[in-house]
């Protein structure tokens, strides 16, 4: 009885190993879904070797590409880094997992300021991957007079040299904070004010566009556009690149500061192996690589305090760390529910106009 009582506990422990491993480990794989050129892919191998997990990795260029993507079921995501409003949208449709933080025991390096934000407010859902702001990258080379204002994105001089983004919040944000409106006005009147005046802006910009907005700038392609905080600091952690002539502008009438964070959407078959990658990504030491090698500002306070010892000078930047007075004029995004489509349908006039 003996001899049969631990051959069967020893075919339950072997049973869990296995368990274990398919849910993490060995032979598992994990579908990772991320911006373009928002991670140093190194970590991804060197997460692979670590954990024997296999990461397939994608990229999108908006929220939006990702909700539709999610919305098409046509892939089983296991890690997602949407950005605030999204992820407000996403709990109320209940897209997301809850996350079991004991498997992310990295979660205690989160800074404090980046946890409880009203887009995920019992912090259930989401952790903090990067944060950042919405400005003006632009070329010193070509550009005269100061640049402090989304003004100078409808200055007739540089008719051709402007890029605007290719994304509904951020165009439209800034066409309503130029006019003195909040970036997440659901006044219709408003809105259409926000449209007329991108269209008016339409002759004088040399299109929209998403991650070849940085390379444009720096390679002399136009003279300035609207982008993320991530795109200057790029450049500056860039050895061959010349940052001497690129500059990066919060305007003064504020602007819009994200967060984006890694989910586990509700359809992921390896819940335990996306939150031991999302682990992996709060290591401290990793943390550290990725913000240094994408430019963006981490949460991570282990990272941070390596970055002010070991890089002060970008604590004066407005690309990595915004001052107090330009955040108390910024706005964090929310989502829109159902004015959502009133933005989508004025987007697609400005479009095809």
């Amino acid at each position: 009885m003996k001899r049969t009582l631990a051959m069967m506990l020893s075919i339950l422990m072997l049973v869990s190993v296995f368990a274990s491993l398919t849910g993490c480990g060995a032979k598992t794989s994990i579908n990772v879904f991320n911006w373009g050129e928002y991670i140093d892919e190194t970590l991804l191998t060197k997460f692979e070797e670590e954990t024997g997990i296999k990461v397939n990795y994608k990229m999108y260029d908006t929220n939006e590409t990702l909700l539709a993507k999610m919305d098409a079921g046509g892939s089983s995501f296991d890690v997602v880094f949407p950005s605030d409003y999204a992820i407000s949208e996403m709990i109320k449709r209940d897209m997301l997992r809850p996350l079991d933080f004991a498997s992310i025991p990295n979660y205690k390096y989160v800074d404090e300021q980046t946890k409880n934000l009203a887009y995920d407010p019992e912090n259930k859902f989401s952790v903090p991957y990067f944060w950042g702001t919405i400005g003006i990258l632009y070329n010193k080379n070509l550009v005269n007079g100061p640049i402090d204002s989304w003004d100078v994105l409808w200055d007739e001089q540089y008719k051709g040299k402007i890029i605007m983004k290719k994304d509904v919040r951020d165009t439209m944000g800034v066409a309503l904070k130029r006019l003195g409106y909040s970036v997440n006005s659901t006044n219709e009147a408003e809105l259409r004010e926000a449209k007329d005046s991108l269209i008016t802006q339409k002759p004088l910009i040399n299109g929209y566009y998403g991650d070849e907005i940085k390379d444009m700038i720096a390679n002399g392609d136009a003279a300035m556009g609207v982008t993320y905080s991530g795109d200057p600091m790029d450049l500056y952690w860039d050895d061959s690149a010349d940052f001497s002539y690129i500059g990066y502008v919060i305007p003064k009438e504020g602007t819009n500061v994200w967060y984006d964070a890694m989910v586990v959407p509700k359809s992921s078959k390896n819940p335990k192996a996306a939150e031991a990658f999302i682990n992996f990504m709060l290591d401290p030491e990793n943390a550290y690589q990725n913000s240094s090698s994408v430019g963006y500002t981490t949460p991570n306070t282990e990272a941070l305090k390596r970055m002010r010892e070991e890089n002060p000078e970008i604590f004066e930047m407005d690309a990595y760390w915004p001052s107090e007075e330009m955040l108390q004029k910024s706005e964090i995004y929310v989502d829109l529910g159902e004015a959502k489509a009133v933005y989508n349908e004025l987007w697609t006039e400005v479009r095809v106009e």
